[in-house]
C-alpha cells in the first residue's frame, strides 16, 4: 500500500478505525509530509490535518514528531532489506542475480512514495537514532551481499564485505541519479548499464572451487 492509500484509508474526518488500520494511515500522512516538507519543515499540525484526524488522535499513537518519523524510517529501512534479500534469493545465476540486486535499489527509489528520501536523503541525519537506523540498513544489505560473495568466491568475510558495500552503493547513489536527473533512459536499460558495469569487475573473481568465472 502506498502512503497515498494510506492516507486515504481514514478519510473523512472522525472516521472511526481499528488501531492498526489508523496507525498504518497515520504513517501514510506523515511520509508524504516528510517528503515533500522534510522532517524540520514539517509539523506535527500538517500531519494530522493531512490525515484528517485532530492532533489529540495523532498523539494517542505517535508521542512526538521523531517518534512518528523513526517509525516510517524502520518501517522502509526494513523494505528496502527485504527487498534486496528477495532479489539475492530470486536466482542462482551469478549476473542475473547482481541485475535482480541492483534493480531491487531501482525500484526502491522509484516508488511513487518517495521512501527513499527518507532512508538516503534524510536531512536529520545529525539525529543519532536517525544515523544509526540508516547506517545499521545499508550495513544489513551489505551483509546480505557479501555472504553471496564469501560464498561463491571463497573470499574472506573483509574481502566479501568490500566488494559488497561497493555494489550496494553504487546502485543507491546511481538509482537515485537515474531518478533525480529526469533520465529517459527506462529503468531495465539503466538496470543494465550498471549491471554490466559491475559484472566485469565481480566475475573476475573465480568460482569457489573451480576455474570458472
Amino acid at each position: 500500500m502506498t502512503a497515498t492509500e494510506q492516507t486515504e484509508a481514514a478519510r473523512p474526518r472522525g472516521t472511526r478505525l481499528p488501531r492498526r488500520a489508523r496507525r498504518n494511515q497515520l504513517l501514510g500522512a506523515a511520509q508524504e509530509v516528510f517528503v515533500a516538507q522534510g522532517y524540520h519543515a514539517a509539523a506535527m499540525d500538517d500531519i494530522a490535518e493531512r490525515a484528517g484526524v485532530s492532533k489529540p488522535v495523532l498523539y494517542q499513537h505517535f508521542p512526538g514528531k521523531l517518534d512518528l518519523y523513526l517509525a516510517l524510517l524502520d518501517q522502509h529501512c526494513e523494505s528496502l532489506l527485504q527487498a534486496v534479500r528477495t532479489a539475492l534469493a530470486s536466482t542462482t545465476e551469478n549476473k542475473q542475480r547482481v541485475a535482480a540486486t541492483m534493480d531491487a535499489y531501482f525500484a526502491y527509489v522509484q516508488d511513487e512514495g518517495g521512501a527513499f528520501r527518507l532512508v538516503f536523503e534524510s536531512d536529520l541525519t545529525n539525529e543519532p537514532a536517525v544515523r544509526e537506523r540508516v547506517d545499521r540498513v545499508s550495513l544489513q544489505c551489505a551483509e546480505a551481499i557479501s555472504e553471496v560473495i564469501a560464498e561463491d568466491t571463497g573470499l574472506s568475510k573483509d574481502e566479501s564485505m568490500m566488494l559488497a558495500v561497493g555494489l550496494g552503493g553504487v546502485s543507491q547513489v546511481v538509482a537515485r541519479y537515474w531518478l533525480s536527473s529526469g533520465s529517459t533512459i527506462p529503468r531495465e536499460t539503466a538496470v543494465q548499464l550498471l549491471t554490466s558495469l559491475a559484472w566485469r569487475g565481480i566475475a573476475g573473481f573465480p568460482l569457489h572451487g573451480t576455474d570458472q568465472h
